[in-house]
């Protein structure tokens, strides 16, 4: 079977790669550089999403952790496991009894995935434990452990692996047209190819809608911004924004500090930045929790990265971060996707087209 793939993010790339596997003939397009976009702006973690248990997002918590599992287990050169604190203040919005109850669950929905079990540090120990901390207000805290990974570094070996495979993947072709018939039109010409998949991030729906096909599911565009500053961090932190039920990140990450991310609404066609607001927003944030506080001057880098979400909320933190795909003719379409999750969205994927062969 003849596939052709619109999108050269983490996604269409883990698709490309799963359905050459399984025998089709893939080719994939891509409007620019792979892995240029979306995907090269995360946290850089590889986890199951703590915080969406709040949204009660189990199934997607389930497998983001065991696919978590998979990329430690089988790239262990590209990532590694990272301890993560998980503070209890008197003034947070979150009770330690609702974060033990959260922790908990993580454990258990990683099952024989898990990478390590969540503990309790003694408040005698506190100080000791995390000097870098603010003490004023803390009465806690739990460690846990997720996955980091080099984002640029694990992409390219998902991209050696795709081509090993017999994939072709083209870039600098931007696609025009898809069509419910298997008609990709893209720069370089026209292509018949027995099924289509448009896994084009954020451009997904307005793809399919010059394609003149209509899609069940819409999306919002999130821009999500992170800051990197000069110094390091002794582990990672979860921690709330002050005065929010939103949470940040604050990581170790190449002998750095990466700190996000935001969430904000944008156009699919504005230019995706880090802004003036969001900047002055993650800094206040970090300086409220550490001791050592860091200005304009501390910071050495920043990026963002527009993230597909499926509409679902008024408040982007509430949107749910499950992916859908939707069948149409010989189109299929993919809304959504993480990166931790984004091996075994391919597999499902392969699981439609060879539904439809039969």
């Amino acid at each position: 079977m003849r596939v052709g793939i619109v999108g050269g993010g983490i996604n269409g790339l883990c698709a490309a790669w799963q359905l050459s596997l399984s025998g089709c003939d893939v080719t994939l397009f891509e409007r620019g550089v792979l892995l240029a976009e979306t995907s090269s702006a995360s946290s850089k973690l590889l986890h199951g999403g703590l915080r969406y248990i709040e949204n009660l997002e189990l199934r997607l918590v389930r497998e983001a952790l065991q696919e978590r599992g998979w990329w430690l287990e089988h790239v262990p050169a590209h990532t590694s496991r990272l301890e993560i604190c998980l503070p209890v203040y008197r003034q947070g919005r979150r009770p330690a009894w609702q974060l033990k109850l959260g922790l908990m669950m993580y454990d258990r929905l990683a099952g024989s995935f898990g990478i390590g079990r969540h503990r309790s540090v003694l408040k005698e120990a506190l100080k000791s434990s995390f000097p870098l901390l603010k003490h004023e207000g803390l009465s806690g805290a739990y460690l846990f452990y997720d996955g980091q990974m080099n984002e640029q570094k694990l992409g390219q070996w998902v991209i050696g692996q795709a081509r090993a495979a017999g994939a072709r993947l083209i870039e600098q072709c931007p696609v025009s047209r898809v069509g419910v018939d298997g008609v990709i039109e893209h720069a370089n010409g026209c292509d018949q190819f027995d099924l289509v998949v448009n896994v084009a991030g954020p451009w997904v729906c307005e793809l399919n809608q010059v394609s003149g096909v209509n899609s069940h599911h819409q999306l919002d565009h999130v821009r999500g911004s992170h800051i990197v500053l000069g110094r390091e961090v002794d582990r990672g932190y979860l921690l709330e924004v002050p005065g929010e039920r939103r949470v940040f990140f604050v990581l170790p990450y190449d002998g750095q500090t990466l700190i996000g991310t935001t969430e904000v609404r944008q156009d699919l066609h504005d230019r995706v930045h880090c802004s003036c607001e969001e900047r002055a927003y993650l800094l206040a944030a970090y300086n409220h929790y550490f001791s050592s506080p860091a200005g304009e001057s501390d910071i050495v880098d920043e990026f963002a990265g527009l993230r597909p979400l499926i509409s679902s909320a008024n408040d982007p933190g509430r949107a749910t971060r499950e992916y859908a795909i939707e069948r149409c003719g010989q189109l299929v379409s993919v809304f959504g996707g993480k990166w931790t999750t984004a091996r075994a969205l391919a597999k499902k994927i392969v699981r439609e087209v060879n539904h439809g062969v039969h």
